[in-house]
């Protein structure tokens, strides 16, 4: 049986705007995937639907569409989303609507059954798993529509449907949902966000859209169309694979995918083979996203320059406390500043205010407007870098879960037939993922040399809730050696401070020359209400990689 060719055109709400149509004009697919339901894009559509109950889906995939709906089905490639969001059937209609506009036949399927009654919450969302987009497509339908459905489904639905797999292919299971997890955030496997992006052809100007290639036994190679900018290097795809990930074993609906079984190598220019997976039975139990306002929020910035920064914050910590009180307040001075320097900008240093609060008065204009009434009766050189605004909602995310057999999952096929999809046999976990225990690392036995931590080493970070991920990859064997008896928890919390008082999970992933680190409440109440200066901590990988570090002199690095 021929390889199932599934291709990725958004990762979220806001990806390339034209990906639909470079993915179906760039080469041959069975199945184009789009991915947009990130945490806060459920908070962005809950506010949607509170102002129009009939909205509630991501409605620019209805304008990518608009232009290549035709195409694709010209071309018998099938088209799985959960752009469908918080109202599949709601966005299963509009598709309707569009291609009887357009003059064109469509069979379309939706998913459902992952809203929970919540009356607390503006959102709570089970994530669902692949068997009910699998039954859509067998079901002959031409566009399946999802809401919440965990990202590696919508490539794991449609390999089911081609290869007649059941629930106890755990280990093909597993696999698929490697290659699902891999194309999922679209071009972040391909170059984007690389570590390394100097040494890409292209200097990561464009990177193209991915595409897997599963067989029958759920090994895949992850690849991209000939002639798009990027590259699939066994790098570029570690990358990926440590992204939002916590310990070895990769929780799903429907397989525990044991991730320290990943085997990647190099299959061919922009080919990378995934080989070995093995999966376990799921868990009792679905993850589910309950999503929440969490009050009113509003910034200022003021800009601090020249001599004594330290006291020039402190004049305006006291008499902003003194205007608003201190509930909510919050400052934060970034050290921007250079010393002897010939312009304002680089002389300059930035307090960021930050205030939140259930009272959206207080946290707005009499909060921004008192900002502004110190201009003039402040510290020298006073000025800020916006005029006074009104305080915005922000959400609060949290995670739960509920029993498998309590959901009711449920695939509307394309003549309208609701057929229910069973949980999996009620099983429990073989065993929960287990920290390992840090090594201590101990002093270093190489001669070494100072150098900043990223000429050996690439990162990859993220965000999960209030909580957040860091990946760290050696590119040599030799490194490995070095840097997974060096990077300790212990390390983590000199090299980034803010990790300390945190508690820290610290798992090793041989396989893939990695260490990966998840670190408990660095967001706060998560990323729409997080005031720190990197909310999702996508950077948090590159800062690590710019620390100087003690390196073993016996290891080249990357030329920096």
């Amino acid at each position: 049986m021929n390889a199932l060719r599934v291709g990725n055109a958004s990762g979220f709400y806001g990806d390339r705007f034209n990906a639909w149509r470079e993915m179906l004009d760039g080469g041959e697919l069975d199945v184009l995937t789009g991915d947009y339901l990130a945490e806060l894009t459920m908070l962005i559509l809950g506010r949607d639907r509170l102002r129009d109950p009939s909205l509630g889906y991501a409605k620019t995939f209805l304008r990518q569409l608009e232009g290549c709906l035709g195409t694709a089905l010209d071309r018998g490639v099938r088209l799985v989303t959960n752009a469908g969001g918080l109202n599949p059937a709601g966005l299963a209609a509009a598709l309707t609507a569009l291609a009887d506009r357009l003059g064109l036949r469509i069979r379309i399927g939706y998913v459902e059954g992952d809203a929970l009654d919540r009356p607390d919450a503006l959102t709570a969302n089970a994530y669902l798993g692949a068997f009910g987009i699998a039954a859509c497509l067998d079901a002959g339908a031409d566009v399946v529509v999802t809401g919440r459905v965990t990202d590696a489904s919508l490539t794991v639905g449609p390999a089911i449907a081609r290869f007649g797999w059941g629930r106890d292919d755990l280990d093909a299971l597993a696999g698929a949902t490697v290659a699902g997890h891999l194309i999922e955030c679209g071009a972040q496997v391909t170059g984007g966000n690389f570590s390394f992006f100097t040494e890409l052809p292209d200097g990561g100007h464009r990177p193209g859209f991915p595409i897997a290639e599963i067989h029958p036994d759920g090994s895949a190679v992850v690849t991209k169309h000939s002639g798009t900018g990027g590259a699939v290097t066994v790098e570029t795809v570690t990358a990926q694979l440590l992204y939002e990930v916590g310990g070895p074993a990769y929780l799903g609906p429907d397989v525990v995918t044991r991730l320290d079984t990943v085997r990647l190598g190099q299959d061919g220019p922009d080919r990378v083979r995934i080989t070995g997976v093995r999966g376990t039975p799921p868990p009792p139990t679905l993850k589910v996203g309950v999503a929440n306002l969490g009050g009113f929020r509003n910034s200022m910035t003021f800009v601090l320059c020249g001599l004594d920064i330290p006291a020039k914050a402190a004049l305006v910590r006291g008499q902003l406390a003194a205007a608003v009180g201190t509930e909510g307040l919050e400052f934060v001075l970034a050290r921007t500043d250079h010393p002897d320097a010939s312009d304002t900008e680089a002389a300059s240093a930035l307090l960021h205010v930050h205030l939140r609060d259930s009272d959206r008065a207080r946290a707005g204009r009499a909060f921004s407007a008192a900002t502004v009434e110190l201009a003039l009766a402040s510290y020298p050189g006073c000025t800020l870098t916006t005029p006074p605004g009104e305080a915005t909602p922000y959400g609060v995310f949290t995670a739960d879960t509920v029993p498998q057999d309590a959901v009711a999952h449920v695939a509307v096929l394309p003549d309208g037939t609701r057929l229910p999809i069973p949980p999996p046999p009620r099983t429990c976990l073989q065993g929960s993922p287990v920290q390992q225990n840090p090594l201590t690392g101990g002093p270093s036995l190489h001669p070494t040399r100072r150098g900043a931590l990223g000429e050996l080493v690439g990162a990859r970070s993220g965000d999960k809730g209030g909580d957040a991920n860091l990946g760290v990859w050696a590119r040599t064997d030799a490194t490995w050696a070095w840097l997974r008896g060096w990077l300790t928890v212990e390390r983590l919390a000199e090299l980034l401070p803010e990790t300390a008082p945190l508690a820290v999970e610290r798992y090793e992933l041989p396989n893939l020359r990695a260490v990966n680190f998840v670190l408990r409440g660095l967001l706060g109440p998560g990323v729409a209400a997080s005031t720190r200066f990197d909310p999702q901590a996508k950077a948090l990988g590159e800062l690590l990689r710019s620390r100087s570090v003690d390196l073993p002199a016996d290891l080249p690095g990357s030329g920096r």
